[in-house]
């Protein structure tokens, strides 16, 4: 059997380019295409190219490889610089540009602003191109780690502690500075005692600054590595991370926006992250959806006020918890007009006051005695004074959502949420192994979650158009187009936009999504 060897000696009459080296329908040519139709000058980005000393690198090169890297799974800058010195791809992205791993480094981190803008252009993109409809969409957060280590979390007690031992040991010091300016034997070297008095004072300083910070925030934890992480539980443990948000549009599953917050919940976010999309979108959307994670019938009532359908589970309903257990409060029928609950038995739980703190209104038995003589007593409640029911201020919205949410229209947009907008977060962490920042600061670790966000709509636009199709439409939508040139761009509409058309509506093909909330 014959086999095929090679000869690394061969001599070639006309060498190879770099730009022969790279396929034409190669997906690095959609990356190349995207960053060279960017008007930097509308992402406030200045480009001097009369900046007179040492020259810098190309920034469009620059983000070029950048954002290529991270749609591999190269986030390291030293990673992506060895890939500048081996990969055909990234040199070929980089013009044979060798930038190192600092320049790579310095890039990232202070062109925070441009890696945010350059996710809006990419979003604006998706919808110029009829693959983000912004009817429906999804809400879903994820802890990823921070650049910080959980050892380095510092409670408020523990810093004043720390403070006051370092105090003290301070004091020590200086009483042996004096000693030994007395006595010039005994005590060792004065040069070592002044070095570890330095080091102490400085370190006295920064738990100050800490401190500070902790009791300005209200915090009673905070990490002196990355101040701004928080200490969050995860799947895989407790650890120094951020929660990482995105909303995700149900038509072909694009990121719409992103964001990165140091809440350990969720329950804070819903009403932040839909407003964020209908800025990018431009529009309000139909149908908000969320997991019961969160749940906060208040911020609901946010969305719901803006005429947005919210499709959420509460905590019951997402444990699959049956509602009509025996004595829960759903057995308990509210009266609205005398403003009473009924337990099973017949007899009414009475207002008894309002707790502004956590806006919830409290019901109780007029007579404990009721309670007490009731065959039900030991089962029902233990307590001494009756039992008792809390009633939210926006009761009446939970209960309606609640409704809502077994309908089959609901349901049907439930089940495509978690088809959707958990396949992002399952790529970042699975494909392209990102389980922890590189960045530290929650002004770098968002701009770094707007480069994973602008890579995955990158790639998934290529698996939805192509790469031939693909650059194509970035020349025509992403430069301004001259009245003369509207009729091509029309033409190229109907060429290419058939074949994309809208995903099959969970809702019987229609467009808009009325989920009929019923009153009890």
């Amino acid at each position: 059997m014959a086999y095929r060897q090679g000869n690394r000696e061969q001599l070639m009459l006309f060498p190879m380019s770099i730009e022969e080296m790279v396929p034409k329908d190669d997906p690095a040519r959609v990356y190349d295409a995207f960053v060279d139709n960017l008007d930097f000058e509308k992402l406030d980005f200045k480009m001097n190219f009369s900046k007179v000393g040492n020259p810098e690198y190309d920034p469009k090169s620059m983000l070029k490889v950048l954002l290529y890297g991270y749609s591999y799974g190269l986030k390291s800058s030293r990673q992506i610089e060895r890939a500048v010195y081996h990969n055909v791809i990234f040199i070929w992205l980089a013009g044979g540009l060798k930038p190192d791993h600092i320049t790579i480094a310095r890039f990232r981190k202070r062109n925070k602003t441009l890696l945010k803008q350059i996710f809006k252009e990419c979003a604006q993109l998706c919808i110029k191109l009829n693959l983000i409809a912004g009817n429906v969409l999804f809400v879903d957060g994820s802890k990823i780690r921070a650049n910080a280590g959980i050892k380095n979390s510092c409670k408020l007690k523990e810093g004043r502690q720390l403070l006051a031992n370092i105090g003290h040991r301070i004091n020590v010091l200086l009483n042996a500075c004096e000693k030994a300016d007395r006595q010039e034997e005994g005590l060792g070297s004065y040069v070592k005692l002044q070095e570890e008095l330095n080091t102490l004072e400085k370190i006295q300083n920064k738990v100050k600054q800490v401190m500070a910070q902790m009791e300005a925030e209200g915090e009673t934890e905070i990490n002196t590595t990355d101040p701004d992480c928080r200490r969050m539980h995860g799947r895989q443990g407790v650890h120094s991370a951020y929660n990482a948000q995105i909303v995700v549009d149900e038509k072909h599953g694009l990121i719409v926006s992103n964001d990165v917050v140091n809440e350990a919940n969720d329950r804070h976010q819903f009403c932040n992250q839909i407003n964020q999309a209908q800025n990018i979108l431009g529009k309000k959307c139909q149908v908000a959806c969320a997991d019961a994670g969160y749940e906060n019938i208040e911020i609901a009532k946010k969305v719901a006020d803006q005429g947005i359908a919210v499709v959420m589970p509460n905590q019951k309903q997402a444990a699959h918890k049956k509602g009509n257990m025996e004595f829960s409060k759903e057995l308990f029928r509210y009266d609205p007009q005398q403003n009473i609950y009924i337990c099973p038995q017949g007899q009414p739980l009475r207002y008894s006051h309002f707790n502004k703190e956590t806006n919830q209104y409290l019901y109780r038995m007029k007579n404990a005695g009721d309670c007490h003589n009731c065959v039900n007593f030991g089962v029902c409640t233990t307590s001494r004074r009756g039992r008792s029911i809390i009633r939210l201020k926006e009761e009446g919205l939970k209960e309606k959502l609640a409704i809502a949410f077994h309908s089959q229209v609901a349901q049907k947009i439930y089940k495509r949420r978690k088809e959707t907008v958990e396949l992002v977060f399952g790529h970042i962490k699975h494909n392209l192994r990102f389980t922890s920042f590189s960045l530290r600061g929650i002004a770098n670790v968002r701009a770094e979650m707007a480069i994973l966000a602008t890579v995955f709509n990158i790639r998934r636009l290529i698996t939805l158009m192509g790469t031939s199709n693909l650059c194509a439409a970035l020349q025509i939508c992403q430069k301004r187009i001259p009245s003369a040139a509207k009729s091509r761009f029309l033409l190229f509409q109907r060429v290419f936009f058939p074949a994309f058309q809208p995903l099959t509506s969970i809702c019987s093909g229609q467009t808009h999504y009325k989920i009929k909330i019923e009153s009890r």
